[in-house]
């Protein structure tokens, strides 16, 4: 007679159960148990939990997840325990099937993503890093793949939008830190199903985290031509800056600029031919004459157009000198000036889809960010003509 398994749930707190497998008779622990000693051990407890009452859908696919998975463990001791020789063919390769399935379930999710963030490049390399860091913190370094569920996301999620920065544990992780870094984890699930790592996609089925709506400072035209007729103690940034104004990239994009991906077509005029620093995408950007002549006198095709262009306190503060000189008080980062591209190509009558395009972005609502802009200024414009008139009874007829 073999050792039979059945899969029990216990009613625990917090109105859910704790699934467990029975063994009738006993089997021996080889933890507690002392050599010749009967065996004694009737439970073993899974770890995977359901609601008493599923209050949403979520909640019960992460019933329907649980059971399988618990069902699936009770057939793995089922067969090291009794093997599986009255086993079908059919039922053999399933049982195979299910071990391989277990075998990934039982790798390690840190350790996969810790390869993902290695193959990654550039300063989207920096955000895959701390994305990993606060994955590694919040789990001590521990989470296999058969844990990962809707529920442990959603708790992730949480604990993003509450928990403190790295940088300094006084301050709360901000809301668009905290939704990169879980577009990161993200990712990094929806690539594990692809891998074959998940079963289901649980990508799809959580939901990202909300944007702020954050105020983004830009330039007006005016204010633009102030700085080009304003000297600069750092010449370097003000053709840097100038440049990222009339074309919108990046400065992670300038600064790997080389004169090679410069082109002129007669007839259609200059093009960068790159690839985004940020999102790795090959982008064929048209640029104006005039943008093309901040650029100086064409070098080798590996020299870096903008030689010498670094971020750092010494840039910054720089930047900040020039802004002041030229008596513009706004609060002006090197980023603001592809802001001032975005807002003044709308206001201009770009149509959105083709500023969206020339930005690299790869979803039209970051696009629309900088539209809610000029909305706000078509509403201010609009209120600027003040007539002097007392509008009575008398003279509204």
């Amino acid at each position: 007679m073999g050792t039979k398994v059945f899969l029990r749930q216990k009613s625990i707190s917090g109105k859910r159960k704790s699934l467990f497998l029975d063994y009738w008779p006993p089997i021996e622990n080889l933890k507690k148990d002392k050599p010749g000693q009967k065996p004694t051990t009737r439970r073993e407890f899974l770890g995977l939990y359901l609601f008493d009452e599923p209050k949403n859908e979520t909640d019960e696919q992460q019933n329907a997840e649980n059971l399988q998975l618990a069902e699936q463990i009770r057939n793995k001791r089922d067969i090291q325990l009794n093997g599986n020789k009255d086993l079908s063919e059919y039922e053999k390769r399933m049982l195979e099937k299910d071990a391989k399935e277990r075998a990934k379930g039982e790798a390690s999710f840190i350790e996969y993503f810790q390869k993902l963030v290695d193959k990654r490049k550039g300063s989207n390399h920096d955000n895959w890093v701390c994305a990993f860091n606060y994955l590694n913190n919040y789990t001590n370094g521990v989470l296999k793949f058969e844990n990962l569920n809707q529920s442990f996301c959603n708790d992730f999620r949480d604990y993003l939008l509450t928990t403190k920065s790295n940088k300094s544990d006084k301050v709360t992780l901000s809301t668009n830190s905290a939704l990169s870094y879980f577009n990161k984890f993200k990712a990094a699930l929806k690539q594990a199903y692809t891998d074959e790592f998940l079963q289901t996609d649980l990508n799809a089925k959580i939901k990202p985290i909300k944007e702020d709506e954050t105020h983004r400072n830009f330039l007006t035209e005016k204010e633009l031509n102030q700085l080009v007729k304003t000297e600069c103690n750092y010449p370097l940034l003000k053709r840097a800056a100038l440049f990222s104004a009339m074309t919108g990239l990046r400065f992670s994009d300038i600064q790997k600029m080389v004169w090679s991906e410069l082109e002129y077509i007669e007839g259609q005029g200059y093009f960068i031919l790159f690839t985004q620093q940020k999102t790795g995408g090959v982008e064929v950007l048209p640029i104006s004459e005039q943008a093309a002549k901040w650029l100086g006198e064409r070098q080798e095709p590996n020299s870096k157009v903008f030689e010498g262009l670094t971020y750092s306190a010494y840039s910054n503060k720089h930047l900040a000198k020039w802004i002041g000189l030229a008596g513009i008080r706004k609060d002006i980062t090197f980023h603001s000036f592809r802001h001032s591209y975005a807002v003044l190509q709308l206001s201009k009558g770009t149509e959105i889809y083709t500023v969206s395009k020339m930005l690299g972005h790869r979803d039209l609502k970051t696009t629309q960010i900088y539209a809610k802009i000029v909305d706000e200024l078509k509403r201010k414009a609009a209120d600027v003509i003040q007539l002097d008139i007392n509008f009575n009874d008398n003279e509204s007829k």
